[in-house]
């Protein structure tokens, strides 16, 4: 592994751009400006990569995918003659194989990139904001022209009674816990919650969901439905509508005291899970030193250019608080990078960022939902599609989900595409380009699709706006 510490062969006294944050967002930043001839200053503070391959996407993607082969050795009877077993025998070798992952992925996608760039020179420290602009890193000063600020986000922690006296996992502890719990409460239904719920349940856990909203709350109802529904037959329970009030140690596990419906109702588990957002990390940055300005959240405020309120400084990424995705912090930061060495004429937009949410069945959506579409003034029609109707799922003998389009009642052109199925993530790229494309629904039911794939389904909820496609033969239309 090379040394990070030593510098590359660039003037270390001047830079065009400094970039604080060493995760993904501030690598896509740093290697966008160098690529225009920058010098670059990339400041990096604990572990490098940031949250994705550390923490994030990469060691909970390899998990999930790891006790899918034990979901799908259970449900193996669903198909007549077949029979199969699998469980969990060492649970600190899968541990050790997803670590394994996330180091190399590490070395290969971060430590062994830098060398290939010598205009970024990276800096070990954590940066603060000195009045001037510069930024104190250490014992040193660095002073740039232009800063993007890519320092990522937190587990988020509640102010709830009786928190502090407890432990609690959150997102990164919960993945390196040396063994599986008997029964984890997870407090949080959004998209962190439900993957980590279902990873522990499918491991052998009895998991519970604890929410004050249904799941996703922010997805279709219909989708949050269908996902409630699927969890549900999987053994997860879900307590929504409920207020914590506090909680407290019980024998070698934890108590949460919650309300009901003003009901008081008890909650006992051996680990706690709190799975309630995401903050912005901006609190060693001194920024209001530097007269850069915050959200309620903390997220640092930016225009579409990705500019903050103080002149020559931009912000990507989590840290910023919006669309916290890895891919959407990436591009953000190399918007703000191309912004800052080429004059600010490039401006975000997330007008067609597709979401995934990596629970079983998948959720994906791009574009409006039915009530953003209203809000926004379209007459508005949809059309949901189960996914009984949909071959690939028949073959499969697995019809869990349904997709959801919306679209303008007059024109019919697509507003919005909204997916739960097994592996529905891989079908939302087209829908993604089908709203770029400024598609009707009559022009993707019009278009040819291969037959039993997911992505067919695509299809057939078009035609659904207009037809019974129970009624239609294989591959008509």
């Amino acid at each position: 592994m090379p040394d990070l510490l030593t510098p590359n062969a660039v003037d270390t006294e001047a830079y065009d751009l400094a970039v604080i944050g060493a995760g993904s967002a501030g690598f896509s930043a740093a290697i966008t400006a160098a690529e225009d001839g920058a010098r670059v200053a990339l400041i990096g503070y604990g572990t490098i990569g940031g949250t994705c391959v550390n923490v994030g996407c990469v060691p909970s993607k390899a998990m999930i995918r790891a006790v899918e082969t034990l979901r799908s050795a259970k449900v193996a009877a669903r198909f007549d003659g077949v029979e199969a077993t699998a469980q969990v025998t060492d649970w600190t070798a899968l541990l050790a194989q997803k670590q394994a992952l996330v180091d190399d992925l590490r070395v290969a996608k971060y430590v062994d990139v830098l060398p290939n760039y010598e205009g970024v020179n990276y800096i070990e420290g954590q940066a603060s904001f000195l009045q001037d602009g510069s930024l104190h890193v250490g014992d040193r000063t660095i002073r740039a022209p232009k800063i993007i600020i890519a320092t990522g986000s937190s587990p988020h922690v509640p102010d709830i009674p009786g928190l502090n006296e407890v432990d609690w996992l959150d997102s990164t502890s919960a993945l390196e816990q040396s063994h599986l719990p008997k029964s984890l409460m997870v407090i949080g239904g959004n998209y962190i919650g439900v993957e980590i719920a279902q990873i522990f349940a499918r491991a052998g856990a009895e998991v519970m969901i604890v929410t004050r909203r249904r799941l996703l709350p922010d997805a279709e109802p219909e989708v949050s439905e269908a996902l409630m529904k699927a969890f549900s037959d999987e053994g997860i329970k879900i307590l929504d509508d409920l207020s914590c009030e506090r909680f407290e140690k019980s024998g070698e596990g934890i108590t949460l005291h919650a309300t009901h419906n003003g009901v008081a109702v008890r909650i006992e588990a051996e680990k706690l899970l709190l799975a309630t957002g995401r903050v912005p990390n901006t609190d060693s940055l001194a920024l209001e030193v530097a007269d850069i300005d915050t959200n309620a959240r903390g997220g640092i405020i930016v225009d579409p250019q990705m500019r903050s309120t103080r002149d020559g400084v931009y912000a990507a990424g989590d840290v910023t608080g919006m669309d916290q995705f890895v891919y959407m912090a990436a591009h953000g930061a190399k918007l703000a990078a191309k912004n800052a060495m080429n004059g600010d004429t490039l401006s975000y937009d997330n007008s067609l960022m597709p979401a995934v949410v990596f629970s079983d069945p998948q959720v994906a959506s791009v574009g409006l939902t039915e009530a953003q579409a209203k809000c926004a003034g379209h007459g508005v029609v949809t059309s949901v599609l189960g996914m009984e109707h949909v071959p690939r799922a028949l073959a499969a003998r697995d019809t869990r989900g349904l997709i959801k389009l919306v679209a303008d009642k007059d024109s019919k052109k697509l507003l919005g595409v909204h997916i739960i199925a097994p592996e529905g993530a891989d079908s939302i790229q087209t829908a993604v380009m089908a709203l770029k494309m400024g598609m009707t629904y009559d022009d993707l039911g019009a278009m040819i699709f291969p037959y039993l794939t997911t992505v067919e389904g695509l299809k057939l909820a078009a035609l659904t706006f207009e037809k019974d496609v129970a009624k239609l033969s294989c591959c008509a239309g």
